[in-house]
């Protein structure tokens, strides 16, 4: 499956953006997702994953109660939206595709990646 990650930009802090991850190729259906982060110096960090059917999600702890994954199989597209942003959110965010059922938390647990969108949040 080929993922293509957007919605990335310049945000104040406390502000919103809402990532979208769209799927080619294949039925998103068929994979569980996740969101990935890396800043510039550090490793990719988990943010987020949801089941297939979009029934269980995870968050990782530093992003819990800001940021909400959601999919729509119908469209073949995840989303991330992110509110509350701080500047330790910046960074460039990978959306992730994984043939088990629920999410993985290491990267290592994912197969296809898309190109990465960059979230700058100014303080």
């Amino acid at each position: 499956v080929q993922l293509q990650a957007s919605g990335g930009g310049l945000v104040q802090a406390g502000g919103s953006l809402r990532l979208s991850c769209a799927a080619s190729g294949r039925t998103l259906s068929g994979y569980s997702m996740g969101w990935f982060r890396q800043a510039p110096g550090k490793e990719h960090e988990f943010v987020a994953g949801v089941s297939r059917s979009g029934g269980s999600t995870i968050y990782a702890e530093p992003v819990k109660g800001r940021f909400t994954m959601s999919r729509d199989n119908a469209k073949n597209t995840v989303y991330l939206q992110m509110d509350s942003l701080k500047p330790e959110d910046t960074a460039t965010y990978y959306c992730a595709a994984n043939s088990a059922y629920y999410p993985a938390r290491l990267p290592g647990g994912y197969n296809s990646w898309g190109q990465g969108t960059l979230v700058t949040v100014s303080s």
